[in-house]
């Protein structure tokens, strides 16, 4: 397992090629998960478990992992499964994630491996499924149907985060004009809320979109119209997402010769010094990890300036 999952980092540098790899799971059932490797620190053999009072149900306990106390999360009975009995499956595992600036545990009944996915073979979920809600996407491997977790979902159940801009800065958002929107980039429903909630509080409108390839189709009908400079302040974009990442949108972007000059905010709850150097090389304004929204309503301020055109 430590060789499994030992070529990680090796293994981002798809990122940018708009590819990913998945590292897929399964929760006591047939059906095949997923979750971007780029959130995944290491997979463990399942650890000796402490109950924590009062914690939440969807937490099977706190466990010891490389001297950091880490809540494991039962990931079948997050998304609405069965609880998966924490002592009776020996080849269950905990996958050790870190995304929206925390570590956190999943209990999962089996890991199969890790592939290379395009995100181009990405889809959003089917409608009406009983999981919708808790995927972000669904792909296919060797004719499989893999289904990708909106883990910032489940982290939200457990984790109630302060999703207020502080006062000041809101009071110094009243003195720039409001009257272009900020195109907000994300296929997580629980990020895009957050953000425009984030966004109105700062006074500006949004227009939102669930993916690269759909916020990349609506820029270039503007530009078309020439309604670029009347419509849009500033994106802030997910880089996970299907059909198109955020890096891949970037890179576009600034290739249009109507487009290249709007500025892009990269807002991921992936976290670490590549994405800052990811930033650089596609084009992007700015990288921020999810989610602080005065440290996002601050970007704002600094990037939705008319005098930066």
């Amino acid at each position: 397992m430590v060789q499994f999952i030992s070529d990680v980092d090796q293994r981002t540098r798809l990122a940018g090629q708009n590819r990913m790899e998945l590292l897929l799971f399964y929760l006591g059932t047939p059906q095949l998960f997923g979750i971007n490797v780029f959130k995944v620190r290491e997979v463990i053999a399942k650890p000796t478990l402490s109950h924590l009072p009062g914690s939440s149900p969807l937490v099977c306990g706190i466990a010891t992992i490389r001297g950091r106390t880490v809540s494991v999360i039962d990931l079948a009975r997050a998304i609405g499964f069965a609880p998966m009995p924490v002592d009776q499956n020996n080849d269950a595992k905990v996958i050790v994630a870190e995304f929206n600036r925390a570590v956190q545990g999943f209990w999962v009944s089996a890991v199969e491996r890790i592939v290379d996915v395009n995100w181009e073979q990405v889809k959003p979920p089917p409608r009406g499924t009983d999981r919708e809600s808790y995927l972000v996407a669904v792909t296919e491997v060797n004719g499989q149907l893999v289904e990708i977790i909106d883990v910032e979902r489940v982290f939200a159940q457990i984790n109630h985060l302060d999703t207020h801009v502080a006062p000041e800065v809101q009071a110094e958002a009243k003195v720039i004009p409001h009257d272009r929107r900020i195109l907000v980039v994300d296929d997580s429903l629980v990020a895009r809320k957050k953000i425009e909630r984030t966004i109105a509080e700062l006074g500006f409108r949004t227009e939102s979109r669930s993916d690269g390839k759909a916020a990349l189709d609506y820029l270039e009908e503007l530009a078309a119209a020439d309604m670029v400079d009347q419509s849009i302040e500033l994106i802030i974009s997910d880089i996970e997402m299907p059909r198109m990442d955020g890096y891949t949108l970037s890179r576009k972007i600034r290739e249009h010769p109507k487009l290249k000059h709007l500025r892009i905010i990269l807002h991921s709850s992936l976290s670490g010094q590549f994405n800052v150097d990811m930033v650089r090389r596609v084009g992007a304004d700015d990288f921020l990890a999810k989610f602080d929204p005065t440290e996002l309503g601050m970007a704002v301020l600094k990037y939705a300036r008319h005098d930066t055109r």
